[in-house]
C-alpha cells in the first residue's frame, strides 16, 4: 500500500502540469483574441459620431413677439372677424348695383267670330325699367359703406382684444415662472439649513422636534413649487389654445417682468384714448351705420320712376305705347321705419357719449393703479427686501452659534418669502396696468417682453 502510493504521486503531480499547461494555452488564446478585437476599428455610425447634446434637442424659446404672430396668424375669432370684413366689402359691391330691366312678351291668335274682322297672330312684348331715386341708392350706399367700416373696426377691436389678452397671459406665463424659481430658491435654501439641523439633532445640540418642523417647511415648499410649475404649463396650455394648438409641444417662455413701461402724462393718455381706441371707433361706425339707415328709410317714401314701353301687334296694327310708374306714399309713409331707425341712431348717440364719459375714468383708474405698482416696486425692491435678506442672515449666524433656534430661522425664511412674493406679485401688477392702459389707447403693440 505505500508502494502504490508513493508510485501514485509522480501520476498526479504530471497531470496537473499538463493540465495547467492546456489552460495557459487557452488563455493565451483569448488574450490574443482580446488584443485583436481592441486594435480593431470600431463601426462608426452617424449616431454615434454625434455629440450627445444633439441627440437631445432642448425645447424651443419663445418670446413675446414669436408668440403674438403665431397667435394672430391662427386665431379662430380673428379669422372669423377678417371674413366679415370680407362679407362686408362685398354688400357695398352690392348695393352700387343697378336695378335689372324687365322684360314680358307674349303671343296668341285673334279669330274672327264676326265679319269685317281679319283672323292673324297676336304678339305683344314690354320692356320696363326702374329709375331709382338717386338719395335712396346713395343711402343704400352710404350704409353698406358703414357697415363695412364697423365691420373693419370690429376687426380692429378683435385683433387689439386679443393682443391684449395674449400679452396678459405672457406677463401671467412669467409670474408663475419667477414664482417657481423663488419657490425652488426656497427649497434649496431650507435643504441647506435641515442639513444643519439634522447634524445638531445628530450630535444632541438640538431637539428632535426642530428636525421634525424643518421637514414639515420642506414638504409645504415642494407643494408651492410644484403648483408654481403646474400653473406655468397651465399658461402654455392657455396660449396655445389661443393660437389654435400651432405652438410646439414643449417650449420656453421667454420674458422678464422687471421691465419698466414709460408712464405717460394724464393728459395725452386721455387725448389718445379718444382718438386711437378701437372701441370708441366702432361706436361711431354704429353711428354712422345708423345715420345711413335713417336715411334710408326717409328715401324709401319715394322709391323711384319705372320707365315702360310696350308695343302689340295684330293682322291689322301695330300699337306702340311710352309710360311710366311711381309709388306714391298716400296709404304707408314709412314712418314706422322713419321712427324705427330714429330710435336706433339715438342709441347708438348714447352708447358712444357713455363710453367716452367712462373710458376717461377707466384712463384715470389704471393711471392711478400704474403709479401704485411703480412706488410698490421701488418700496419693496429698496428697502424690505433688504430688509428681509438682512433679517435672515442675523438668524442663521445666530442659530449657528447657538443663540437662537430653527423657529426663529424659519420665521426669518417665510418673512423674506413674503416680501419676495409681493415684489413678484407688485411687478407683475405694474405690466397688467400697461397692457390696460395700451388697449385703451389702442396700442397694445407697443414694446413686449422679449
Amino acid at each position: 500500500m505505500r508502494f502504490n502510493s508513493i508510485s501514485s504521486r509522480p501520476s498526479a503531480a504530471h497531470g496537473a502540469t499538463r493540465h495547467l499547461a492546456r489552460t495557459g494555452w487557452v488563455l493565451a488564446l483569448l488574450s490574443q483574441l482580446c488584443t485583436a478585437q481592441a486594435a480593431a476599428p470600431l463601426p462608426t455610425s452617424d449616431s454615434a459620431a454625434q455629440p450627445k447634446s444633439t441627440l437631445v434637442s432642448s425645447p424651443p424659446e419663445l418670446g413675446a413677439e414669436q408668440l403674438i404672430s403665431v397667435i394672430l396668424a391662427h386665431n379662430t375669432p380673428l379669422l372669423a372677424a377678417q371674413n366679415a370684413r370680407v362679407a362686408a366689402q362685398s354688400g357695398i359691391q352690392a348695393a352700387q348695383a343697378l336695378s335689372n330691366p324687365r322684360l314680358d312678351w307674349s303671343q296668341g291668335r285673334n279669330t274672327a267670330r264676326m265679319p269685317g274682322v281679319t283672323p292673324g297672330p297676336l304678339k305683344s312684348w314690354s320692356v320696363s325699367q326702374l329709375i331709382e331715386n338717386p338719395a335712396a341708392r346713395r343711402a343704400r350706399i352710404d350704409m353698406a359703406t358703414a357697415t363695412e367700416q364697423e365691420s373693419t373696426q370690429l376687426l380692429r377691436l378683435t385683433r387689439h382684444a386679443l393682443v391684449s389678452e395674449a400679452r396678459l397671459r405672457i406677463y401671467q406665463g412669467l409670474l408663475h415662472q419667477a414664482q417657481a424659481e423663488a419657490t425652488a430658491d426656497d427649497v434649496q435654501l431650507l435643504e441647506q439649513v435641515r442639513e444643519r439641523v439634522r447634524l445638531r439633532v445628530a450630535s444632541g445640540e438640538a431637539a428632535r422636534y426642530e428636525i421634525i418642523k424643518a421637514d414639515a417647511e420642506i414638504i409645504t415648499a415642494r407643494e408651492r413649487l410644484q403648483t408654481a410649475r403646474l400653473m406655468v404649463e397651465q399658461n402654455k396650455i392657455q396660449l396655445n389654445q389661443m393660437a389654435a394648438g400651432q405652438l410646439p409641444a414643449q417650449w420656453h417662455l421667454l420674458g422678464d417682468l422687471k421691465d419698466a413701461p414709460d408712464l405717460l402724462d394724464l393728459d395725452q393718455l386721455h387725448q389718445l384714448v379718444m382718438t386711437h381706441n378701437p372701441e370708441l371707433s366702432l361706436l361711431q361706425a354704429e353711428v354712422s351705420r345708423a345715420q345711413a339707415l335713417l336715411r334710408s328709410a326717409q328715401s324709401s317714401r319715394w322709391p323711384g320712376v319705372e320707365v315702360r314701353y310696350a308695343q302689340s301687334q295684330d293682322a291689322e296694327f301695330r300699337q306702340g305705347q311710352w309710360g311710366i310708374g311711381m309709388q306714391i306714399p298716400l296709404l304707408d309713409q314709412r314712418s314706422g321705419p322713419i321712427a324705427q331707425a330714429s330710435a336706433e341712431l339715438a342709441r347708438a348717440q348714447v352708447r358712444l357719449d357713455g363710453r367716452k364719459a367712462e373710458l376717461k375714468q377707466e384712463v384715470l383708474l389704471t393711471w392711478k393703479s400704474l403709479e401704485m405698482a411703480r412706488l410698490r416696486i421701488e418700496a419693496l425692491s429698496q428697502g424690505s427686501v433688504r430688509e428681509a435678506e438682512a433679517a435672515l442672515r442675523v438668524a442663521q449666524a445666530a442659530y449657528r452659534f447657538g443663540e437662537r433656534g430653527i423657529l426663529d430661522v424659519l420665521d426669518a425664511q417665510r418673512v423674506l418669502r413674503s416680501v419676495r412674493a409681493d415684489l413678484i406679485q407688485a411687478r407683475y401688477q405694474l405690466q397688467e396696468a400697461r397692457i390696460k392702459l395700451d388697449q385703451l389707447i389702442g396700442q397694445n403693440m407697443g414694446p413686449a417682453p422679449v
